[in-house]
This record gives structure tokens, sequence and C-alpha cells, in this order.
């Protein structure tokens, strides 16, 4: 029982805090995306949790950033390049990544993180409400800018968002694909990868990932004023989730069960940062 009231809580949490800061920046449009994002994935957890399926999870978190981005650009009728071009960063971005996921997923047959997740009603409805949350801080800045009365204003700083968020978007899909080569050959299989960008960063594809999303906000920070800044959380939600929360942490505790006990997994870690690049050997 009180697992199910702590799952219920922070679904309620993980939708009050990115609506609260919609409600702030005083923009109706992004109060009702954000309530749109939510809604969602509210919707797709019915029949996930009917057929105890979580194979179009993360498809569906892609198809929500492309939702979201694509009706403000109809609702605002905006013409504005700059404005397409945000659009166009994120809609790279999501359709990439929701694919790789998507195939990466359907090619194992399943997501090992639900298999306990996905039986349990409330624990599975607050992972979808999560990624709610999850969309929805990464969008809150993007979306304020493009719901402004100015829309996303191109000057240097947009151009030094877009130069960043190109680099950090090349890292990611270099990373992904340097680690998918690696776990192709029989030869790698139960091994740790420590070439490429791997041999620089333990989780290269997460620095590209905090980086692309830095990139973004970057963009669009000269269209924000007053608690509108409030909105530029969105990175260092990123940097939390993906370092404190749901991605290193957890992978790093992964590693060190399955190699922990190696010399030269040790020697891995110990002469290669978790994130950062190594840049002097």
């Amino acid at each position: 029982m009180k697992n199910h009231i702590f799952n219920l809580l922070s679904s309620v949490i993980a939708f009050y805090i990115p609506f609260q800061i919609a409600l702030l920046t005083d923009l109706p449009l992004v109060k009702n995306l954000i309530f749109l994002i939510f809604l969602i994935q509210w919707i797709s957890f019915v029949p996930a949790f009917i057929f105890q399926t979580e194979k179009f999870f993360d498809l569906f978190g892609s198809l929500t950033y492309l939702t979201a981005i694509l009706y403000t650009l109809h609702v605002t009728g905006s013409t504005r390049l700059s404005d397409y071009i945000i659009v166009g960063c994120i809609a790279v971005w999501a359709i990439r990544l929701g694919s790789f996921l998507f195939l990466r997923i359907h090619k194992a047959g399943e997501d090992r993180r639900f298999r306990t997740i996905k039986p349990n009603f409330t624990r599975f409805l607050m992972t979808w409400t999560l990624q709610g949350m999850w969309v929805s801080m990464c969008l809150l800045c993007v979306l304020t800018a493009l719901s402004s009365y100015t829309g996303v204003i191109m000057n240097n700083l947009f151009f030094v968002g877009l130069v960043i968020y190109v680099l950090g978007l090349v890292i990611e899909i270099v990373a992904d694909q340097q680690k998918t080569v690696f776990r192709r050959e029989p030869k790698n299989k139960d091994k740790f990868i420590t070439t490429g960008l791997w041999s620089l960063s333990r989780h290269p594809n997460y620095l590209g990932e905090i980086l692309l999303w830095s990139g973004i906000a970057i963009m669009s920070v000269s269209s924000l004023q007053g608690l509108q800044y409030l909105t530029l959380i969105s990175p260092l939600f990123v940097y939390i989730l993906l370092v404190y929360i749901s991605g290193i942490r957890l992978l790093e505790n992964q590693a060190e069960k399955k190699w922990g006990h190696l010399d030269s997994y040790k020697e891995y870690v110990k002469n290669t940062p978790s994130l950062f690049f190594k840049i002097f050997s």
C-alpha cells in the first residue's frame, strides 16, 4: 500500500513541477502544451498496461516531442526562420533517438528495466508520468520562446547555441553508432567498449545529450523575460537526470557488478572520466 501511495505521489509531483513553471511563464499556450504532453503519456499508458508492453514507450516519448513542437508552430502560425530551425533541431534529435531506441528494444525483444515495473499499475503509471516530466522539462524553454511575442530571436547567441547543439548531436550519434558496431561483433559479447569516443569518456552519448539540450536553451534564452528564465532549468534537469538518477548512476552500478572484478575495467574507470572528455592522456 505504501508503495502505491509513493508512486501516485511521485506522479503528482512529476506533473506539478513543470506545470507550475509553465503557469509562471504567463503564456496560456505553454500551460496547455504541458498538459497535452502529460495527456499523451496517460492515454498511451492504458494500452501499454493492458497488453503489458514497454516496446513503444521510447517511441511515444519521441512522438510527444514532435507533437508538442509542431502543434506550437501550428497554433502560433509562425513564419520565422529561427522558429523553424529550432523546431527542426528538436525534430531531428527526436526522430533519430526514438527510432534508435525503438529498433534496439525490438531487436532485444524487451527492455529488462520494465520486467518488474509493468505488472504494477501505479509504478507503470508513474513511469509514463515521469516520461511526461522529461519531455516537459526539456521543452519548457523552447515552448516558451516559440510562444512568446517575438518568437525565437535569431542573434549571435542563437548561433552559438546552434553550434553547441550540432556538436552534442554529432557526439551522441557517433557514440551510439560506435557502441552498436562494437556489440554487433560476436567476439565482443559480455565485454565493455573502450575505443573511439568511449576511450575519452565512459558515457559520451550522455555528454552529447547534455550538450545538445544546453545548445537548445542558449538558442531560446534571448526570447525570455522575467520568470520565464525559470524554464532554463531544462539543461540542468537533463544533467541531473542522466548523471544522478536514470543514466550514469544505474549503468555504473550495473557495470561494477559485471566487470568490477576485472583489472582491465578498474584501469578503464581510473583513467577515463565518467562524462566529460579526457583531453590529455
